[in-house]
């Protein structure tokens, strides 16, 4: 009896490995587990190069004009998005004739595009608001700014330059300076 039991012990395990061995029936779907690390990109400002020609104007009168459309691009990603863009500008000349930077005013306007959360603000939002430029980057004032939002963000503005030209401004000379805009 001992003998016939270890005989369809035997048997029983045969047949078990043969019901192991079947086949698995194929899934319908297979999983991918896939990561990726997001890298911090850069805070960025672009201005029209020119040269922007803003028109004419008689001596002891005004020019005002457009300068295009200027762009801050903030990719750095993070739990804030802040920044702030600030402009100045050099002494317009021509030959040893110099109309001062502080002769020119400056408003940003209200922004033309943006994207990304928070608050988006012009530092001049009309024209009554316009400040006179200054000539370096040390006391240079804001253009426009950012704050609150997480992730990237960006605005557009189209600033407007009021040059006062004075009465001492030779006539028929086209006087050149530049206009500049930095973000931090």
């Amino acid at each position: 009896m001992g003998k016939r039991f270890a005989a369809l012990t035997s048997a029983g395990a045969g047949a078990l490995l043969f019901i192991l061995a079947v086949p698995a029936v194929a899934e319908n779907n297979a999983n991918t587990i896939v990561t990726f690390t997001v890298s911090p990109g850069t805070l960025d400002i672009t201005a029209p190069t020119g040269p922007i020609n803003l028109g004419s104007a008689a001596p002891a009168s005004s020019i005002t004009g457009q300068i295009g459309p200027v762009s801050v691009s903030d990719t750095r990603g993070g739990a804030s998005s802040v920044w702030t863009a600030t402009v100045f500008a050099t002494d317009f000349t021509v030959g040893s004739l110099t109309v001062p930077f502080a002769a020119v005013q400056y408003w940003s306007g209200p922004e033309t595009a943006t994207t990304g959360g928070g608050t988006f603000t012009p530092g001049q939002p009309t024209a009554g608001d316009a400040v006179a430029l200054t000539g370096t980057a040390g006391t240079a004032v804001t253009a426009f700014s950012h704050t609150g939002g997480t992730g990237g963000s960006t605005a557009t503005w189209n600033p407007t330059l009021i040059v006062n030209v004075p009465i001492t401004a030779e006539v028929g000379t086209d006087y050149s300076g530049t206009v500049t805009h930095q973000v931090a």
